[in-house]
């Protein structure tokens, strides 16, 4: 195992910031931290890296005991989202800190150099200064400097943070690649579900410093195992059960929707995209709905839809089925869902109903 991490805890005066939190990163895997602000996502990491102390449990690297380890003796590359390079070093020199700290004979050290200025594709940059670097290439030295130690992991906190989404997009897909080539175990801390979803072969969803779930990233999308999951991993309409049995349905086509033994409300979370809208009913359960705005996305069409009872809906359509239906603002519609997820008020899953 690369990473293991049991019962972690954390406290901030009367903040708790982790809490009892375990998971593991296997060997070689890269593993997002995926959360909002305040759920324990950098305190983790850094706590991982011997920066910060932790108040309970133990951290395992490599199979290796490293909770009461000096940050030195961890063997851990870390990667800041404000890339932390020495202004006054060139490239060459911030890459070679690490092995210079080590006292490495010189030979070797340009060499290992050479091989991660080739690494990020940044050969030809060896003699500028950061300042003379955009933010996306002064990212990929902190990577290079980070790697050159050869760590047992690397650990990246919101990396990509302070660069604009396009060169965040463009170094998302250089990541993965990079790391399919060095294979280091490896955890990233991010809020952004779609950089999670691009770069992990695992996310570790986390809130208010808790563990939701953990799983292969469409695993996540497709069974989330509670409502918050649900609700952070992509747009989500949420409907009362009243709205869902209140669907004009079929008597050879209802809803197959039984609520088994809860006790207090239960919600139905259904995603934009597991709706579809028809002009005239084909037997499906349906709502009759309104349509209020009609939103070109590129290669989708975004529909705010309003049911009889007063109940808003996002509805996302492909562009063709859009062309298909020659839809208007203002226009009677019904609206059908494919897939729905059920929730008790506990945020405990209950059932999942395709349609």
């Amino acid at each position: 195992m690369g990473i293991a991490v049991r019962n972690l805890s954390k406290r901030f005066g009367n903040f708790h910031a982790v809490d009892d939190v375990s998971f593991e990163v296997p060997s070689g895997e890269l593993v997002a931290l995926l959360g909002p602000s305040g759920s324990g996502k950098s305190t983790i990491l850094r706590i991982i890296a011997g920066l910060e102390p932790a108040d309970g449990g133990s951290v395992e690297l490599t199979g290796e005991d490293a909770t009461n380890l000096p940050v030195q003796s961890r063997g851990v590359g870390f990667v800041f989202q404000h890339y932390a390079l020495f202004r006054h070093m060139t490239i060459r020199q911030n890459i070679a800190f690490g092995l210079e700290i080590q006292k490495l004979p010189k030979p070797e050290v340009r060499v290992r150099v050479d091989e991660l200025l080739e690494l990020v594709q940044l050969g030809g940059y060896a003699g500028r200064y950061p300042s003379q670097l955009s933010g996306g290439q002064r990212q990929r030295v902190a990577l290079a400097r980070a790697l050159a130690p050869r760590p047992k992991v690397l650990l990246l906190d919101e990396p990509f943070g302070a660069l604009d989404s396009k060169v965040r997009e463009e170094l998302r897909t250089w990541l993965r690649k990079l790391h399919d080539e060095v294979h280091v175990t490896s955890l990233f801390v991010t809020h952004d579900q779609q950089e999670a979803f691009e770069v992990s072969d695992q996310v570790v969803v986390l809130n208010r410093g808790k563990v939701e779930q953990m799983g292969p990233p469409q695993l996540l999308y497709e069974k989330p195992a509670t409502a918050f999951v649900t609700q952070f991993l992509g747009s989500v309409n949420i409907l009362r059960v009243e709205t869902v049995l209140g669907m004009d349905q079929d008597d050879e086509r209802p809803l197959p929707l039984e609520l088994p033994g809860t006790d207090g409300p239960v919600l139905v979370y259904v995603r934009p995209h597991d709706l579809d809208v028809m002009k005239i009913r084909n037997g499906r359960p349906a709502w009759p709905a309104r349509i209020g705005k009609l939103t070109p996305l590129g290669g989708t069409v975004r529909l705010e839809l309003t049911l009889h009872d007063g109940t808003s809906l996002l509805v996302e359509l492909t562009r063709e089925r859009a062309l298909e239906l020659n839809l208007h603002r203002g226009e009677d519609v019904f609206v059908s869902p494919k897939d729905m997820k059920v929730f008790h008020e506990s945020k405990a899953f209950v059932e999942n109903y395709v349609i």
